[in-house]
C-alpha cells in the first residue's frame, strides 16, 4: 500500500487510512490491502497485531440507514470503505467508563474514481457502526472476527438521546434530516435497543475502558 496520510477523528480511535492510487491513460490501480504493511512503522500500530478474518460486501438504496451493529464475543473491529457511490459512516462509544461514552460521529466517504487516494475508515471493538446512503452504493470491509449472531447487538439508529456534540454539523443534521422523514431502516434495526438500554445489559462490560 502507499499509505499517504492517518488521522484520527473526533472519536480518537477511529482512523482514517488514506492511500494512493496510480493513473494512467487507462484508468487506475490501487493496491487496498497488504497485511505486512500493517506496522507501527508506518502509523498503523494500531492495527499491528490485527488479524481480518472475514471480508464483507453490500449495496444499499439511497435513503438507507445501517447500524449501529457491534459483536462483543468474539470482538469484532471493522476496516471500511466505499467502493463506489456515497456512505456517510458512523461510530458511537459505547465503552462503559470512556470519557465519550454515548457520542456518536459521522465521516462522509463519497466513491469518487478521479482522485487520487482512497480510504479506509477503522472500527474498533467497543463502538457501534453504522453508516447511511444518500445514493446507491456498494461498500467493503474487513472484519477481525467471524460473524455471531448470538453475541451480536445494535444501537437503534432513531434513538435520540444519542450525543452528537463530536459530530461535523453538517453530517449530523444530514443524518438527522434523513431519520425525520422516510429513512430504509431493517426491522431489527428499528426495534433494536435504547443506548441506555444496552448499557444496563450485563455484556455491555466487555467493552469496558
Amino acid at each position: 500500500m502507499k499509505i499517504l496520510e492517518i488521522k484520527s477523528l473526533a472519536l480518537p480511535e477511529i482512523k482514517v487510512v488514506r492511500f494512493g492510487r496510480f493513473h494512467d491513460e487507462r484508468g487506475f490501480f490501487s493496491e487496498t490491502f497488504r497485511s505486512s504493511d500493517f506496522t507501527a512503522a508506518n502509523g498503523l500500530g494500531f492495527l499491528e497485531g490485527e488479524t481480518f478474518v472475514q471480508f464483507n460486501e453490500s449495496f444499499s438504496r439511497t435513503g438507507v440507514v445501517r447500524g449501529l451493529h457491534f459483536q462483543w464475543q468474539p470482538p469484532m473491529g471493522k476496516l471500511v470503505r466505499t467502493l463506489y457511490g456515497r456512505m456517510v459512516d458512523l461510530a458511537l462509544d459505547i465503552r462503559p467508563g470512556s470519557p465519550r461514552m454515548g457520542k456518536i460521529i459521522a465521516y462522509e466517504m463519497p466513491g469518487a474514481e478521479d482522485r487520487d487516494y482512497d480510504e479506509w475508515i477503522w472500527v474498533p471493538p467497543g463502538f457501534a457502526h453504522g453508516n447511511f446512503f444518500s445514493a446507491p452504493t456498494r461498500i467493503e470491509y474487513l472484519c477481525t472476527a467471524v460473524y455471531n449472531p448470538s453475541c451480536e447487538s445494535g444501537v437503534n439508529p432513531l434513538d435520540r438521546e444519542l450525543d452528537w456534540s463530536l459530530c461535523d454539523k453538517t453530517l449530523a443534521g444530514e443524518y438527522l434530516d434523513l431519520i425525520g422523514g422516510e429513512p430504509v431502516i431493517s426491522a431489527k434495526d428499528r426495534e433494536a435497543c435504547s443506548l441506555a438500554e444496552w448499557m444496563e445489559r450485563p455484556e455491555a462490560k466487555t467493552f469496558s475502558c
